[in-house]
Protein backbone atom coordinates (compact mmCIF):
# COMPACT_ATOMS: atom_id res chain seq x y z
CA UNK A 1 0.00 0.00 0.00
CA UNK A 2 1.14 3.55 -0.74
CA UNK A 3 1.39 6.27 1.88
CA UNK A 4 -1.88 7.76 0.62
CA UNK A 5 -3.63 4.41 0.95
CA UNK A 6 -2.40 4.11 4.53
CA UNK A 7 -3.41 7.66 5.43
CA UNK A 8 -7.19 7.20 5.63
CA UNK A 9 -7.14 4.01 7.77
CA UNK A 10 -4.50 5.64 9.97
CA UNK A 11 -6.63 8.74 10.52
CA UNK A 12 -9.72 6.64 11.20
CA UNK A 13 -7.75 4.55 13.67
CA UNK A 14 -6.59 7.71 15.43
CA UNK A 15 -10.17 8.99 15.67
CA UNK A 16 -11.25 5.62 17.06
CA UNK A 17 -8.45 5.70 19.62
CA UNK A 18 -9.57 9.07 20.96
CA UNK A 19 -13.19 7.94 21.02
CA UNK A 20 -11.93 5.14 23.24
CA UNK A 21 -10.38 7.76 25.53
CA UNK A 22 -13.85 8.93 26.55
CA UNK A 23 -14.25 7.74 30.12
CA UNK A 24 -17.75 8.22 31.57
CA UNK A 25 -16.75 6.82 34.97
CA UNK A 26 -13.87 9.29 35.25
CA UNK A 27 -16.07 12.22 34.21
CA UNK A 28 -18.90 11.32 36.58
CA UNK A 29 -16.51 10.73 39.46
CA UNK A 30 -14.84 14.08 38.89
CA UNK A 31 -18.22 15.82 39.08
CA UNK A 32 -18.64 14.25 42.50
CA UNK A 33 -15.22 15.38 43.61
CA UNK A 34 -13.76 11.89 43.29
CA UNK A 35 -10.86 10.33 41.40
CA UNK A 36 -12.14 6.98 40.13
CA UNK A 37 -8.55 5.73 39.88
CA UNK A 38 -8.10 6.24 43.61
CA UNK A 39 -11.44 4.75 44.65
CA UNK A 40 -12.45 1.11 44.92
CA UNK A 41 -10.30 -1.04 42.67
CA UNK A 42 -8.92 2.02 40.89
CA UNK A 43 -10.28 0.78 37.56
CA UNK A 44 -12.18 3.15 35.25
CA UNK A 45 -14.80 0.61 34.23
CA UNK A 46 -18.39 -0.37 34.88
CA UNK A 47 -17.83 -2.49 37.98
CA UNK A 48 -15.83 0.12 39.82
CA UNK A 49 -18.25 2.87 38.79
CA UNK A 50 -21.06 0.74 40.22
CA UNK A 51 -19.11 0.11 43.41
CA UNK A 52 -18.05 3.72 43.96
CA UNK A 53 -20.98 5.74 42.59
CA UNK A 54 -23.96 3.40 42.46
CA UNK A 55 -26.19 1.63 39.95
CA UNK A 56 -27.00 4.65 37.77
CA UNK A 57 -23.33 5.51 37.26
CA UNK A 58 -22.52 1.85 36.60
CA UNK A 59 -25.27 1.57 33.98
CA UNK A 60 -24.24 4.81 32.26
CA UNK A 61 -20.62 3.71 32.19
CA UNK A 62 -21.52 0.34 30.67
CA UNK A 63 -23.78 1.83 27.99
CA UNK A 64 -21.33 4.57 26.99
CA UNK A 65 -18.38 2.16 26.88
CA UNK A 66 -20.35 -0.18 24.59
CA UNK A 67 -21.60 2.67 22.40
CA UNK A 68 -18.15 4.14 21.85
CA UNK A 69 -17.04 0.76 20.49
CA UNK A 70 -20.04 0.65 18.17
CA UNK A 71 -19.62 4.25 16.98
CA UNK A 72 -15.90 3.95 16.30
CA UNK A 73 -16.34 0.81 14.20
CA UNK A 74 -19.29 2.22 12.25
CA UNK A 75 -17.26 5.32 11.40
CA UNK A 76 -14.47 3.12 10.09
CA UNK A 77 -16.88 0.92 8.15
CA UNK A 78 -18.83 3.75 6.53
CA UNK A 79 -15.78 5.79 5.54
CA UNK A 80 -13.07 3.21 4.96
CA UNK A 81 -14.75 -0.17 4.58
CA UNK A 82 -14.31 -3.47 6.47
CA UNK A 83 -10.52 -3.28 6.85
CA UNK A 84 -10.76 0.17 8.44
CA UNK A 85 -13.61 -1.07 10.66
CA UNK A 86 -11.37 -3.86 11.97
CA UNK A 87 -8.59 -1.38 12.69
CA UNK A 88 -11.01 0.98 14.43
CA UNK A 89 -12.26 -1.87 16.62
CA UNK A 90 -8.73 -2.46 17.86
CA UNK A 91 -7.96 1.24 18.22
CA UNK A 92 -11.08 2.16 20.20
CA UNK A 93 -10.32 -0.78 22.49
CA UNK A 94 -6.73 0.40 22.97
CA UNK A 95 -8.01 3.92 23.61
CA UNK A 96 -10.18 2.60 26.41
CA UNK A 97 -7.50 0.43 27.99
CA UNK A 98 -4.65 2.93 27.62
CA UNK A 99 -6.16 6.44 27.20
CA UNK A 100 -3.49 9.07 26.62
CA UNK A 101 -5.73 11.82 28.04
CA UNK A 102 -5.87 9.96 31.37
CA UNK A 103 -2.17 9.06 31.53
CA UNK A 104 -2.79 5.63 29.99
CA UNK A 105 -4.89 4.47 32.95
CA UNK A 106 -8.16 3.03 31.67
CA UNK A 107 -10.40 0.00 32.09
CA UNK A 108 -10.01 -3.63 31.12
CA UNK A 109 -11.88 -3.15 27.85
CA UNK A 110 -14.61 -5.78 28.08
CA UNK A 111 -17.61 -3.50 27.42
CA UNK A 112 -15.84 -1.51 24.70
CA UNK A 113 -14.62 -4.70 23.04
CA UNK A 114 -18.19 -6.02 23.06
CA UNK A 115 -19.47 -2.84 21.41
CA UNK A 116 -16.75 -2.96 18.77
CA UNK A 117 -17.37 -6.63 17.99
CA UNK A 118 -21.13 -5.99 17.92
CA UNK A 119 -20.58 -3.48 15.12
CA UNK A 120 -18.12 -5.74 13.28
CA UNK A 121 -20.28 -8.87 13.42
CA UNK A 122 -23.45 -8.94 15.58
CA UNK A 123 -23.65 -12.74 15.51
CA UNK A 124 -20.09 -13.06 16.79
CA UNK A 125 -20.81 -10.60 19.60
CA UNK A 126 -24.08 -12.23 20.65
CA UNK A 127 -22.67 -15.78 20.68
CA UNK A 128 -19.76 -14.53 22.79
CA UNK A 129 -22.19 -12.77 25.14
CA UNK A 130 -24.19 -15.97 25.62
CA UNK A 131 -20.98 -17.86 26.45
CA UNK A 132 -19.99 -15.19 28.96
CA UNK A 133 -23.45 -15.32 30.57
CA UNK A 134 -23.32 -19.11 30.90
CA UNK A 135 -19.85 -19.03 32.47
CA UNK A 136 -20.77 -16.20 34.84
CA UNK A 137 -23.98 -17.82 36.07
CA UNK A 138 -22.26 -21.20 36.40
CA UNK A 139 -19.11 -19.99 38.15
CA UNK A 140 -20.63 -16.89 39.77
CA UNK A 141 -17.45 -15.04 38.83
CA UNK A 142 -17.50 -12.22 36.27
CA UNK A 143 -13.75 -12.34 35.79
CA UNK A 144 -13.89 -15.97 34.60
CA UNK A 145 -16.70 -15.11 32.20
CA UNK A 146 -14.70 -12.22 30.77
CA UNK A 147 -11.58 -14.35 30.29
CA UNK A 148 -13.46 -17.24 28.66
CA UNK A 149 -15.42 -14.78 26.53
CA UNK A 150 -12.20 -13.15 25.29
CA UNK A 151 -10.79 -16.51 24.21
CA UNK A 152 -14.04 -17.62 22.58
CA UNK A 153 -14.66 -14.47 20.57
CA UNK A 154 -11.13 -14.63 19.19
CA UNK A 155 -11.52 -18.29 18.19
CA UNK A 156 -15.02 -17.79 16.79
CA UNK A 157 -13.88 -14.82 14.71
CA UNK A 158 -11.77 -17.22 12.62
CA UNK A 159 -15.01 -18.80 11.40
CA UNK A 160 -17.51 -15.94 11.54
CA UNK A 161 -15.30 -12.97 10.57
CA UNK A 162 -11.94 -14.27 9.24
CA UNK A 163 -10.63 -10.83 8.30
CA UNK A 164 -10.99 -9.74 11.93
CA UNK A 165 -9.18 -12.76 13.40
CA UNK A 166 -5.78 -11.15 13.99
CA UNK A 167 -7.34 -8.04 15.52
CA UNK A 168 -9.56 -10.20 17.72
CA UNK A 169 -6.56 -12.21 18.93
CA UNK A 170 -4.69 -9.03 19.90
CA UNK A 171 -7.73 -7.73 21.80
CA UNK A 172 -8.25 -11.07 23.54
CA UNK A 173 -4.60 -11.32 24.61
CA UNK A 174 -4.70 -7.80 26.07
CA UNK A 175 -7.92 -8.53 27.97
CA UNK A 176 -6.40 -11.70 29.40
CA UNK A 177 -3.25 -9.82 30.44
CA UNK A 178 -5.39 -7.14 32.09
CA UNK A 179 -7.07 -9.93 34.06
CA UNK A 180 -3.80 -11.52 35.20
CA UNK A 181 -4.47 -10.74 38.87
CA UNK A 182 -7.89 -12.37 38.57
CA UNK A 183 -6.32 -15.42 36.94
CA UNK A 184 -3.91 -15.84 39.85
CA UNK A 185 -6.80 -15.64 42.31
CA UNK A 186 -8.84 -18.13 40.28
CA UNK A 187 -5.96 -20.60 40.25
CA UNK A 188 -5.62 -20.32 44.03
CA UNK A 189 -9.37 -20.44 44.61
CA UNK A 190 -9.34 -16.92 46.03
CA UNK A 191 -11.40 -15.09 43.42
CA UNK A 192 -14.52 -13.73 45.20
CA UNK A 193 -18.04 -14.58 44.07
CA UNK A 194 -19.98 -11.72 42.48
CA UNK A 195 -22.01 -9.74 44.98
CA UNK A 196 -25.32 -10.53 43.25
CA UNK A 197 -24.80 -14.23 43.92
CA UNK A 198 -24.10 -14.05 47.63
CA UNK A 199 -25.51 -12.47 50.74
CA UNK A 200 -23.73 -9.33 51.83
CA UNK A 201 -21.20 -9.91 54.59
CA UNK A 202 -20.37 -6.55 56.09
CA UNK A 203 -17.39 -8.02 57.94
CA UNK A 204 -15.76 -9.07 54.67
CA UNK A 205 -13.72 -6.38 52.89
CA UNK A 206 -14.52 -5.48 49.31
CA UNK A 207 -12.36 -7.02 46.64
CA UNK A 208 -11.16 -5.30 43.50
CA UNK A 209 -10.92 -8.59 41.65
CA UNK A 210 -14.31 -8.49 39.98
CA UNK A 211 -13.53 -5.30 38.07
CA UNK A 212 -13.69 -6.32 34.42
CA UNK A 213 -14.48 -3.28 32.35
Amino acid sequence: MTLTQWLLPGLLGLVAYFIGNISPSTIMAKRQGLDIKKEGSGNAGTTNALRVMGKKAGAITCVVDILKGVVAVLIGLLIGGPASAYLCALCVFLGHVWPIVYKFKGGKGVATAFGAVLAVNPLLALISLVIVAIVVFTSKRMSLGSIVGAVCFAVLSAFLEPGFFVFACVMAIIMIIKHRANIVRLIHGEEPIMGIFEKKDKTEPEEGGQDNE
